[in-house]
């Protein structure tokens, strides 16, 4: 059996608390919590707003956290993010892509594929020409073995407030496409979403995951981006098992909300 650990959304700052949550304490939990229970993961793939701001500096006080991780982690680009400071200060497989945080990580029978769907900071994601041929391209060689796909932008509509306006452009493409020419069993791992959600868009399994720092408030009563707090639900993280042909997640709480939030 194969492990992967997955975090997402760590809108991780030097300093401050964004939304009155402070992501170094939170990560710091993460990490301690997949260290101490997913230390045998074959690796740790974090899908997206690794920053909440791009800056260098954010980008250079989180390297050493994500360093303390047992297992080797891949970064990816989130709205939040910029490629060319992750690319300087985060390591990147050597099969990543020249324009795009874009690869792939075999796994001795199972591929990780990680997509970038980053557009802009404010739009919803992109799936350009460039990024299709490539996915066509692994998926096609990764042929009846399962593949775990990571992206940012969920592709489908989620029934969520404003995230299904911030969605992948043309995602019914996307989702064609994967159709298609996935040859074995695929897994959909999403961030973006900031709450776990899961289900089958165009006959492929898909789920999101909690953010590392703070969560979506639920769809009900009905929200908007004035009206947004977030939600005061503990964080969690995922934990991806591949056996076989069958693909497992675990949805794990690493802390209580209670820990770095202002006030306690």
């Amino acid at each position: 059996m194969k492990k992967i650990a997955w975090i997402s959304d760590l809108h991780f700052v030097a300093e401050g608390a964004p939304l009155g949550h402070d992501p170094r304490q939170r990560l710091e939990a993460a990490i301690a919590h997949i260290n101490a229970h997913h230390e045998d993961a074959a690796c740790c793939v974090i899908s997206g707003d690794l920053v909440n701001d791009p800056g260098l500096a954010n980008y250079a006080a989180l390297r050493p956290l994500l360093d303390r991780l047992a297992m080797p982690w891949f970064p990816m680009m989130g709205n939040h993010d910029d490629r060319v400071l992750l690319r300087q200060i985060l390591p990147v497989p050597d099969s990543c892509m020249e324009d795009f945080i874009q690869y792939a990580v075999p796994l001795n029978g199972a591929t990780v594929l990680a997509l970038d769907t980053y557009k802009s900071a404010s739009s919803g994601g992109e799936f350009c020409a460039a990024r299709r041929q490539w996915l066509e391209n692994q998926l096609q060689h990764a042929g009846d073995q399962p593949v775990i796909l990571f992206l940012h932008h969920p592709p489908m509509t989620l029934g969520l407030p404003m995230m299904d306006e911030i969605k992948m452009y043309d995602g019914d493409s996307f989702l064609d496409l994967v159709s298609r020419h996935a040859s074995g069993p695929v897994q959909l791992c999403i961030g973006h979403v900031h709450r776990s959600v899961s289900g089958v868009a165009a006959g492929l399994p898909f789920a999101t995951l909690r953010s590392v720092l703070f969560q979506a408030p639920p769809p009900v009563p009905a929200w908007d981006w004035d009206s947004f707090s977030p939600a005061p639900e503990d964080p969690g993280l995922g934990v991806v098992l591949i056996d076989g042909s069958q693909i497992t997640i675990q949805n794990e709480i690493f802390c209580p909300y209670e820990l770095g939030t202002e006030g306690s």
